[in-house]
């Protein structure tokens, strides 16, 4: 069975389940892999490499605020300067590959056009199995590019493929997405905390 295992007639009553597999979903990511995601995503940014994001759908819309906290959220009093871009925010291009070449290409065609050896590229996929996601990472891997994959359900090729997996057990989207945000904004805040003059760190906002 799948969350949710039955219907409910209280909203308060599916929201107590909810949190429940919220946190086993989150408990459920491998501390190891994680600090691998975490040096590669420092050593990218420490190099001046560009970090790449991509997904489909609510995942599309994890890698477009990932530039956000990536990027002001991880320079603020640090001194870094990370370059930041999400490959599936600009309907223009996305379109014109998507009519001019193949959908399934629409992340591979903008790394082949703007990704460099030492960039990284970080994907967000809950099935880790959409093609234009799987094709993003085979041209990473073949180019010298590294990639950290942020999964759920059974992971898909995507975390057979990346560098790191970052794979949340769960069977429910919604859940799903929700700790795979929680994964974009731990990595910029542990970044940022990390290059922080210490006494700052409890004194500003994250």
């Amino acid at each position: 069975m799948t969350f949710p295992f039955h219907q409910y007639d209280s909203i308060a009553g599916f929201y107590r389940d909810y949190r429940q597999q919220l946190a086993t979903a989150a408990a459920s990511v491998d501390d190891a892999a994680l600090d691998r995601a975490g040096t590669l995503l420092a050593r990218t940014v420490a190099a001046d490499g560009v970090v790449y994001s991509c997904g489909n759908g609510g995942s599309a819309a994890i890698a477009n605020h990932l530039v956000c906290d990536h990027s002001r959220g991880v320079a603020a009093d640090t001194g870094l300067r990370p370059r930041i871009h999400s490959l599936s925010c600009n309907v223009e291009i996305l379109t014109a590959i998507a009519n001019d070449v193949a959908y399934a290409e629409i992340f591979a065609h903008q790394l082949a056009l703007a990704g460099r050896p030492g960039d990284l590229l970080i994907t967000i996929s809950s099935s880790g199995d959409s093609e234009n996601v799987v094709r993003a990472i085979q041209h990473a891997k073949e180019n010298g590019i590294a990639s950290i994959a942020i999964t759920g359900f059974a992971g898909g090729r995507s975390a057979a493929l990346a560098d790191v997996n970052l794979h949340v057990q769960g069977d429910n989207y919604g859940v799903i997405e929700d700790v795979h945000q929680s994964l974009m904004h731990v990595l910029a805040q542990y970044l940022r905390q990390a290059r922080m003059d210490p006494t700052l760190v409890a004194a500003r906002k994250f």
